[in-house]
Formats: C-alpha cells, structure tokens, sequence
C-alpha cells in the first residue's frame, strides 16, 4: 500500500473515532459493553458523611447507568449548601426538611424548590449521664441548634417530652421567649446545630438533628434517650431534595428522584441508620 492511501485510512479510521467520541460512546464498568450518551455530571450538596447519607452513595453508582455522574459535596453547616445552591455552585442539595427551606427562602428572598421527599430524621436528646428524661433533674443544662427553625423544632421536643411548655400560638417556630412554663427550670444553651454532639461534654443533655448525631457515630435508635415522635404535625420536619425553581421539571433530576425512591434505597436506609431515618416518600 502506497504512503498516501496508508494515509487516507488512517484519516478515515481517526475521523471515526472522534464521532463515536463525540456521540458520547463508553463502556459499562460492570458488564463492558458500549453504552450510548453523553454523561451528565450533577453536584449534590449533602450534610455530614455519617450513615444518614450512605444511600447516596448507593446511587453514584446506580446513577452511572443513566450517564448521570453524582459528584457529593459534602458540608459541615446549614446555612451553605442553600446559598451554593442559588449560586449555581451547586444543581441539588439533600438535607434540609421542608420548614427550613421555607424560612430560608422568606429570610433570603429566594425560591428554591422541593422535588422530592426523602426522610424524616427525628431529633433527639443525648447525654453521656442521663438515661432518661426522669433522671432529668431542677436546673440542668441543654444545648439546643441556634437557627430558627431547628431550634424551634427542639423546644417543641422538650415540650413533648413533658419538660417545657410553650405558647400555642407560636405555632412552629417558638422562641425562648414563647417558654410559658420551664417545668425543670432548665438552663437552655442555643449553639450551631454542628457543634451539638460536641456539647455532650459540656451540658447535661443535647439536642442533636439526625444527621450530626450519625455522622458522630451516634445511632440515634440507640443513643438518644429520648427521640421525636411522629405524629400530623411532623410534615414540615420532613427532609427534601432541592433545586432552583426553574430547574424543578429538569428531566436528569427526575431521574434521579426515581432512582432514590425505591425500596432498594428504603433497604439501605434502614439497615445503615439501623432504623432512625424513615422514608416519607
């Protein structure tokens, strides 16, 4: 074969290779076939690397057969992954319940959106000496998280556990100042939600959201002596995957809210939080 008809084919040949390449032509790592698609990558903000989140992890993985690549950001706070959010530094977050997207969103002047359901992660109290709430004597301290909507939540769980009661008009978002009786004349310690598990040292019991407790290796089931309980008005408290508005219809989203509600995820839910997370979907 002469130089230039070699050189034709070979032309031919890298022509066709960039055409698969652009067509988005890969092979599956599992069983090596060649599957068709651009991938999709997608940030998803999350709280915490405890068991609350092993799921999605479960669904990296899962998610590759969609050509949707998960990339988790994981963050140790509240407040950020809702402005990452906004910002576009982020295409979902999975970690708030729905009362406190609504108050960040009145607080923000935003309008980011629930597209899905995911759990219900009751709070709980803790302590490193108390075993339950009747050992619970005049005058003890408890940390409990300083944003409104988490801490509005613990006081009303102090209510339920029949150590406060608070003004009935408050509604869902009680204060210190919404305390009508302080039966235990409790000493009520407001802090980050992220440093409750470290408080355990210093108060005598604590308020600790679900996802700071696991990813503490506290199994809130077992741990907390004391867990919220479910009743009507626990909806708001339900935790949600969030977008922008406008993104609330994105089909690759879509997909992966059917993905994550499954029983396969209810199995793995279930067995990594030994049951203190519960699918609401």
């Amino acid at each position: 074969m002469t130089k230039f008809k070699k050189s034709i084919v070979f032309t031919i040949a890298l022509i066709g290779l960039l055409v698969l390449t652009a067509c988005g032509t890969e092979t599956d790592s599992q069983t090596g076939e060649e599957t068709a698609g651009e991938v999709t990558q997608v940030k998803v903000g999350i709280v915490g690397e405890g068991p609350s989140n092993e799921q999605w992890y479960h669904l990296e993985e899962v998610l590759l057969e969609d050509n949707i690549e998960l990339d988790l950001i994981v963050f140790e706070d509240y407040a950020t992954p809702n402005t990452a959010l906004s910002s576009g530094d982020l295409d979902l977050n999975a970690y708030q319940h729905r009362l406190f997207l609504e108050e960040y969103n009145a607080d923000a002047g935003d309008d980011l959106v629930e597209i899905a359901a995911t759990t219900f992660n009751p709070l709980g109290l803790y302590s490193d000496t108390i075993s339950s709430v009747e050992e619970i004597e005049e005058g003890y301290s408890v940390a409990i998280p300083n944003d409104p909507s988490n801490g509005g939540r613990a006081l009303i769980l102090l209510q339920q556990a029949g150590l406060i009661q608070i003004d009935e008009e408050a509604g869902l978002l009680p204060t210190l100042d919404d305390i009508t009786e302080n039966i235990k004349n409790l000493d009520i310690v407001e802090i980050d939600a992220a440093q409750t598990p470290r408080a355990m040292s210093d108060q005598d019991f604590v308020v600790i959201n679900n996802d700071h407790a696991t990813a503490s290796d506290l199994i809130p089931t077992e741990d907390a002596f004391y867990l919220e309980q479910i009743d009507d008005d626990t909806d708001p408290y339900v935790n949600i995957i969030a977008a922008r508005s406008e993104d609330a219809d994105n089909e690759i989203y879509q997909t992966i809210v059917e993905r994550y509600q499954t029983d396969e995820v209810v199995e793995i839910i279930d067995e990594a939080t030994k049951g203190s997370s519960i699918p609401a979907w």
